[in-house]
Order: structure tokens, then C-alpha cells, then sequence
């Protein structure tokens, strides 16, 4: 929720090299969990998060994009869809419910376990700004760029 301290977590990136987030202590820092890596709506939301990162490069956003996807799959969707921030995995989905962004879903109308697509804004000092969950991959960019008045 707002306000509280970001967990803390290193993940691998597409790659195998390992992420913290506290190593982005003193900037602002979006980290959004998405389900799957190469599915149409994931690959339209780090699209528009691609296409939105020289504005929020001039803000100095970073951004961390985390799924439970491999980090092989993660490297050819990166490599197929020239995403220009890293993406993260998750596979034992640890910082994914750390932040609830597992869990039960409704999905076509059953209810199932899986990743609940969130974002989070952290402040510079580690604390959650931002909370949002169950967002849509579509349009969801533009209205956080709204949102942080970029």
C-alpha cells in the first residue's frame, strides 16, 4: 500500500545477471508484474512502456518489468519486441506475492492462481507511492504517464 516500504528483492534479469531494487535507491523506481512474457496484451503494455521511456528517462524513472517467465524467454521477447528496460524473473513467484500481484484472479469467468497485473511507483527512498492492481494492459501506460505528469 502507499507509504509502506517497498519489499526488497534481487531477481535475474533476460540475461541471468542479478537485479536489486535497492541498488536504485535515490531515483524513482516503476516495477510492474505482468503474466507472460510473447502474449498480446503483456507485449502491448512493455511496449508502451518502451515507447514511453525517453519521457520517463527525463524524470529519471526507471523502470523494472517482472514476470515469472525464464529469463531465456525473457531475452527473446526483449530481442522480438526491442523492449529498452530490464525485465526480471520471478519463477518461484517469491516477489510476486511479496507485493500481491499473485494470487487468486478471475479469468474468462473462472476463478484461477496467477500473476495479477500491477504496478508500483517507489519513491527514492524505497517507499511505495503508487499501488495498482488488476490494471489493463492496455491504456494503462498512458494513464500512469498522466498520472506522474509526463
Amino acid at each position: 500500500a502507499p507509504g509502506h516500504r517497498a519489499p526488497d528483492f534481487t531477481l535475474p534479469d533476460a540475461d541471468g545477471n542479478p537485479v536489486s531494487l535497492s541498488s536504485l535507491r535515490g531515483q524513482w523506481v516503476i516495477v510492474y508484474f505482468y503474466p507472460a512474457a510473447l502474449t498480446p496484451g503483456c507485449t502491448k503494455q512493455a511496449c508502451d512502456f518502451t515507447a514511453a521511456m525517453p519521457d520517463f528517462g527525463k524524470l529519471g524513472l526507471a523502470v523494472l518489468g517482472i514476470s515469472p517467465d525464464a529469463p531465456a524467454k525473457l531475452a527473446k521477447f526483449r530481442e522480438k519486441e526491442q523492449i529498452t528496460f530490464p525485465l526480471l524473473s520471478d519463477q518461484d513467484k517469491s516477489v510476486l506475492t511479496a507485493y500481491g500481484a499473485y494470487g487468486e484472479k478471475v479469468n474468462y469467468g473462472k476463478t484461477i492462481m496467477g500473476v495479477i497485473r500491477s504496478t508500483f511507483v517507489i519513491d527514492p527512498d524505497g517507499k511505495i507511492e503508487k499501488a495498482l492492481y488488476a490494471v489493463k494492459a492496455t491504456g494503462h501506460v498512458d494513464r500512469l504517464r498522466k498520472d506522474l505528469g509526463v
